[in-house]
């Protein structure tokens, strides 16, 4: 059965629930609600294991807070054996506009220091990533307290909206490959 290694970015503890950094998790908590399972404590995260149609979903959220995830990341591909082309990070994007989408198959980290922590673990920066745009509307030199804020109530709404897009996206990637995956979504977002 080939495995696929799907990773939100965020930060644990309830002071960073609903924060502009932790939209990895949310997109996650969203799809394994949606399919009636629940994570549990792991090794380095909380993990939920999902099997459909011969596929292997293995969610993680690594619990080394964001700016350390890459530890959590190269110890689950390797302990699950599964090929870094199976791997698909979610984690929030300042460059981009909010709750705008945009999967790649590699790429800079774009400052993003759980990418680059996860860069500099697995020694490359070709691995697949779903940015989600959380806006660049903050004061220079508040950037870390823009990513740790929360959302406003209509900016919750709009995300709400793209939980579904994402889970789809999960599942595209997991059955149809990167290409087939980016040509649907990054022209739909």
């Amino acid at each position: 059965m080939k495995k696929y290694l799907i990773v939100g970015l965020g930060n644990i503890g309830d002071d960073y629930v609903n924060t502009r950094h932790n939209v990895g998790f949310a997109m996650l908590d969203f799809f394994v609600n949606k399919i009636n399972l629940n994570f549990s404590n792991d090794s380095f995260g909380s993990v939920c294991k999902y099997k459909f149609k011969g596929k292997s979903f293995i969610f993680l959220k690594p619990n080394t807070y964001m700016n350390l995830s890459g530890n959590a990341v190269k110890h689950w591909l390797k302990s699950e054996k599964i090929q870094l082309s199976n791997l698909l990070i979610i984690s929030d994007d300042l460059n981009l506009p909010f709750a705008k989408l945009r999967l790649k198959p590699s790429g800079s980290n774009g400052g993003h220091n759980g990418l680059k922590d996860i860069e500099n673990s697995l020694n490359t920066s070709e691995y697949n990533r779903l940015r989600i745009g959380i806006s660049d509307e903050f004061k220079k030199g508040h950037q870390s307290n823009f990513v740790l804020s929360r959302f406003s109530v209509e900016e919750q709404l709009q995300l709400d909206t793209i939980k579904e897009t994402v889970s789809d996206l999960i599942y595209s990637f997991v059955m149809s490959g990167i290409p087939i995956t980016m040509n649907t979504y990054n022209l739909k977002n």
